[in-house]
């Protein structure tokens, strides 16, 4: 029998238009022979179901239900393709949890741990895990920029400390340049993350559980062109990065790598497919923790579907193996 499943997507943040991205993906790819598939948009309009004419459907949020032809619709599974809050950060995933309905993301802990990147870093350090030295600024208590770069060694990385899609991020290499970058990324968020940079060569990895085992996907490695010397928004959505997948690689690297996005999975009590993002240290020769994606990217341009069909997989395989982890 089919499984009734809710696609959400939409958000209240940037990242939406690249939410809508994802979810066409996923839309194309989940198997309409398993499942009967709804997308909800839940933007800062309301909540609803799109039917495939254009026209909308209200969705009553007591109840997470819609109506259709006065056929009230249930659903057994939703799969979050949502960017932001509040599909990334916890907010929705709590709300299905006090309605029971299962969802292919993390839970409401771990997504809202993970999406504020400072908190992230944290618990990884007490686990053992490799993370770069970082300063956490509030707007309510600001920190003098000359503080911060007397604090940590240039050149860092400027961010907001909560979302994705490196919207307001910037490197910064003189002093001068630091107090416009933390006022860049506090328009974004009113937390920010310094961190210094770690010289190293960038991959990023999709890892996902089935069946109890965790699977990490073939390993991608990003490199920035030569106008953009780190990953920011131009590098990861306007075709200003080159991604390696799979990545090429020596094996006892990539082991290592590998065997950290397993731990760090487990430690943050992972589930459904995340993206975590390193930077390999050379001279020590280790991988650093750089951030954890639990709601990757899914269009058409993003890296878990790289590294799904570099595993051999179709994307309709792959959708169904989270949904029904998830249910």
């Amino acid at each position: 029998m089919k499984k009734t499943i809710a696609l959400v997507t939409g958000g209240f943040s940037g990242e939406a238009v690249i939410s809508y991205k994802s979810a066409t993906t996923i839309g194309n790819h989940l198997d309409k022979e398993k499942f009967d598939v709804y997308k909800i948009d839940i933007n800062p309009q309301g909540w609803f179901y799109e039917s495939p004419d254009g026209s909308r459907t209200e969705v009553d949020k007591n109840d997470f239900t819609i109506t259709v032809s006065g056929k009230k619709i249930q659903f057994d599974a939703v799969f979050i393709g949502m960017h932001g809050t509040p599909g990334e950060d916890g907010k929705l995933q709590g709300y299905f949890d006090t309605l029971q309905i299962p969802y292919t993301s993390c839970d409401a802990a771990t997504s809202a741990i993970t999406f504020n990147k400072r908190y992230t870093v944290a618990v990884a350090k007490m686990a053992g895990i490799q993370v770069a030295n970082s300063l956490h600024l509030f707007s309510h208590t600001p920190m003098p920029a000359s503080q911060v770069a007397a604090e940590l060694k240039l050149p860092v990385f400027v961010k907001p400390n909560n979302g994705g899609s490196s919207i307001g991020m910037s490197k910064v290499t003189k002093a001068e340049d630091m107090e416009a970058a933390i006022q860049k990324a506090f328009k974004e968020d009113d937390q920010v993350l310094v961190e210094e940079m770690i010289q190293g060569r960038e991959f990023t990895v999709g890892v996902f559980k089935t069946k109890g085992n965790i699977i990490v996907l073939p390993l991608t490695e990003v490199r920035a062109h030569d106008d953009k010397d780190f990953f920011d928004f131009e590098a990861k959505y306007q075709g200003k990065s080159t991604e390696i997948t799979p990545a090429e690689v020596e094996e006892v690297i990539a082991d290592k790598v590998r065997d950290a996005a397993r731990k760090i999975y487990a430690v943050f009590n992972c589930r459904g497919v995340v993206r975590i993002d390193f930077i390999y240290n050379e001279t020590v020769g280790k991988p650093f923790m750089l951030e954890v994606n639990t709601i990757p990217g899914q269009s058409d341009a993003s890296i878990v579907p790289q590294q799904v069909k570099a595993m051999g997989w179709s994307l309709n395989e792959f959708y169904t193996k989270l949904v029904e982890e998830a249910v």
